[in-house]
């Protein structure tokens, strides 16, 4: 299933940009699974803001990626702090060209293409509280069920 990616008001992305972008995600999404998380795309938060790939486990741990493509894409991102309320965990994706150095130390680094990923530093862990973890499982399942239900009406 191809991703489509909203319009949030931020520049456009170029083409390559967009493919870079799809690419990265489909890694973390592949990196999520093989930790034991279920990946979800494009999820709205309750402030409105939107993470570009969350992942939820079984004992209900909630991680976040955010996917950067280019170094203006990095830069002109100044909401990103607003999704450590949101998560337990908390990292930065990019592919393999991307300037490393740019990513702040007190998050987690994920290293990603289109076949897979690798967490190249651990995010430091931000505990939710219990309210706001049930409000987002609860989004999540909602969320993913509407997908689903979606995806199998085509």
């Amino acid at each position: 299933m191809a991703i489509k990616f909203i319009n949030t008001g931020e520049p456009e992305l170029t083409e390559e940009e967009e493919s870079r972008t799809a690419e990265i995600t489909r890694g973390v999404r592949r990196l999520f699974l093989d930790l034991g998380f279920a990946p979800l795309c494009e999820l709205t938060l309750i402030t409105g803001r939107r993470v570009d790939v969350a992942g939820l486990n079984k004992q209900g741990e909630l991680i976040v990626a955010e996917v950067k493509s280019s170094i203006p894409d990095f830069k002109s991102d100044r909401k990103w702090t607003e999704y450590l309320d949101h998560c337990d965990r908390f990292f930065f994706a990019v592919n393999r060209d991307f300037p490393v150095e740019l990513i702040p130390e007190d998050v987690g680094l994920i290293i990603a293409d289109g076949y897979g990923g690798t967490i190249m530093r651990e995010s430091p862990t931000l505990k939710l509280s219990p309210a706001r973890r049930k409000n987002l499982t609860l989004k999540f399942a909602r969320v993913a069920a509407e997908r689903l239900t979606g995806h199998l009406d085509d």
